[in-house]
């Protein structure tokens, strides 16, 4: 059973942070984690924009399956809460669905960007990751030691 209050502080932790931390593997398994400054339409599909030739974005082409996790790494020891969500990701290539993308940045950003900037001969794609499931953590206890959680979450409801 998923927990509403739940799903609704998964919601306040997405919208509060700016930064997710995008886990991809090469086709060969070997794994790479970026942090990346990101933003969400109401579907909580992430979008961000790299350059092609870093390592995520070539793991991306390779292996569309990845793993984000949203938190606040300045929280005090055993105060964090997070955000994890298994998606698939992939580089966005049709003009008006960059444009589309480019406007959730902007309520993020203030400097606005075309969708030219993100296509041909420039260096830089927007990406989009498309959420399979979510879970936020929560505290445990197996016969009085502590243990870190992870319950299911609903965020499109």
């Amino acid at each position: 059973m998923i927990d509403t209050k739940l799903s609704l502080r998964a919601k306040e932790i997405i919208s509060k942070i700016i930064y997710i931390t995008i886990a991809t593997s090469s086709k060969d398994g070997q794994p790479w984690n970026s942090p990346v400054s990101a933003y969400h339409d109401n579907n909580y599909n992430f979008y961000w924009a790299s350059w092609r030739e870093n390592q995520h974005s070539k793991n991306i082409r390779e292996n569309p399956n990845i793993f984000i996790v949203i938190y606040d790494s300045t929280a005090p020891e055993g105060t964090g809460e997070g955000v994890y969500i298994k998606a698939k990701a992939y580089e966005i290539h049709d003009q008006s669905e960059i444009e589309k993308a480019l406007k959730y940045r902007s309520t993020k950003k203030k400097n606005s960007r075309e969708a030219k900037e993100f296509m041909g001969d420039y260096p830089r794609r927007i990406y989009k990751a498309v959420p399979e499931k979510f879970w936020i953590n929560g505290d445990g206890d197996i016969n009085g030691n502590f243990i870190d959680v992870r319950f299911e979450v609903n965020l499109v409801l």
